[in-house]
């Protein structure tokens, strides 16, 4: 399938914060130098070239689609996942776009989906009714001592907070979108009986300036049906200083995030690509799902930090003090939970 540029003018994010962002999610390869074809396909092959703007000074998240040279033409290579895959072939097409060149080139193949649940099948841990928190700034929720245990493309700490077992969870790669889903469905499989989900969210009301409050919620609009959980925080993270409780809505690319999306979406809470999809898989399997995230951006009105400045000093200082917040909502909730 062709990749097509979205519409820069109508997007939330505005075209200068766009192309930010598009610049440090696209591969030196493509930013460099023409090519006759670019291919974006499901598949993890870290022996293929790398790219240069791979993130560093993080444990998890830092592998970037990878790079496979063909003459003229150009395979990018992202994790198995159908969203992850359709997004990343967006992000290509609109900075060429953006950057004066032609788009026409670039296409997409979305992985089938038993190539999918293969990817995540390599997930392999012991688990017997444990939490897993799994997510972003885990460096910081996580007990300093011990290190972490490395496996394939994922790594993990084990600890125990007022008694309960309780497991960190990280990916070296994304889990972007319908593949959260099927990591949440792998815990499951594996003893996990409550998963937590700890991220970033953009924010669907105006008011709220990122980087200042946490989101957390029980239900998501996902491919236009409204999905419930049953929400291992309850009522107890929604009633803290600081957190928003609202509808979520799961959103496969924030490039298609434009004016007309927010229209039809202003009476939701908040928005990001794995809520949803990770809601549903804990729904299925009978465990509880919860998730307590940083607001990093908002869509409905125009501040100075968004996608595009996400490593700016004072942004990761202000975060710093949610995540130490979100920690101590999971210990107070594993204080009062018996069951």
């Amino acid at each position: 399938m062709r990749a097509k540029p979205i519409a820069v003018n109508g997007h939330t994010m505005g075209a200068d914060s766009l192309l930010r962002y598009l610049e440090i999610k696209v591969h030196h390869l493509i930013r460099e130098q023409p090519w006759d074809s670019i291919r974006v396909v499901g598949a993890h092959d870290r022996q293929a070239v790398v790219s240069r703007h791979e993130k560093t000074g993080k444990l998890f998240n830092v592998q970037r689609p990878t790079a496979s040279i063909h003459g003229r033409d150009l395979t990018l290579m992202a994790f198995p996942g159908t969203d992850y895959v359709h997004h990343y072939a967006l992000i290509i097409a609109t900075y060429l776009a953006m950057t004066g060149r032609s788009a026409d080139t670039v296409t997409y193949q979305l992985p089938d989906p038993a190539q999918c649940c293969t990817a995540i099948q390599q997930l392999d841990l012991d688990l017997d009714g444990d939490l897993v928190i799994v997510g972003w700034g885990l460096s910081q929720l996580a007990p300093c001592d011990g290190a972490w245990n490395q496996a394939r493309g994922y790594a993990w700490k084990r600890a125990r907070v007022h008694g309960r077992a309780v497991l960190y969870l990280g990916f070296l790669h994304s889990i972007w979108g319908d593949v959260a889903g099927r990591v949440v469905r792998r815990l499951a499989e594996l003893g996990a009986r409550d998963v937590v989900y700890v991220g970033k969210v953009g924010s669907l009301t105006p008011e709220v300036e990122p980087n200042t409050m946490l989101a957390t919620g029980s239900e998501s609009l996902l491919d236009g049906s409204l999905v419930q959980w049953d929400d291992f925080f309850g009522d107890l993270a929604a009633a803290r200083p600081g957190v928003r409780s609202g509808v979520h809505v799961t959103s496969p690319s924030i490039l298609l995030e434009d004016r007309d999306w927010l229209t039809k979406h202003a009476d939701y809470a908040f928005v990001d690509p794995e809520i949803g999809p990770m809601g549903a898989a804990a729904n299925r399997a009978g465990i509880r799902f919860g998730y307590l995230h940083v607001i990093s951006n908002n869509l409905a009105r125009c501040y100075p930090a968004d996608l595009s400045n996400e490593r700016h000093r004072d942004v990761v200082r202000r975060r710093a003090v949610l995540v130490g917040r979100i920690r101590d909502t999971i210990a107070d909730r594993l204080a009062t939970r018996t069951t």
